[in-house]
């Protein structure tokens, strides 16, 4: 499945930044049939299709799918209970997609860098 281009520069655009002044550096691998962001050596985020894929932990994809244009990520055919998509509508604007990543950098923050 092929994944936006858009969508990927737009994430790159907001995290590069962020993690640079942390001094964290963003890489990009190829999975799920779209393209997944590491932070730290774990996976952050992602894009499949036009659709943003985040790594928020149990208690943060529970509380997310509380929430607009958000639904379990269920790519092998059962819902991942860490992991939820967010579809377009809900990252139109820089700062819904800013809200969304800052949810998954602090989830990878609790996690042990490799």
């Amino acid at each position: 499945m092929a994944y936006s281009e858009q969508l990927a520069d737009r994430i790159r655009d907001i995290l590069e930044p962020l993690l640079d002044a942390q001094g964290h550096a963003l890489r990009e691998i190829n999975m799920f049939g779209g393209l997944c962001f590491m932070v730290r050596g774990h996976m952050c985020c992602g894009v499949v299709g036009g659709t943003l894929m985040l790594r928020l932990g149990a208690d943060g994809a529970a509380e997310a799918l509380q929430q607009e244009h958000t639904r379990p990520m269920d790519f092998t055919g059962a819902p991942m209970k860490t992991m939820v998509y967010v579809d377009p509508p809900g990252l139109r604007t820089k700062a819904l997609l800013r809200r969304w990543l800052d949810r998954g950098l602090e989830f990878n923050g609790t996690l042990r860098a490799k």
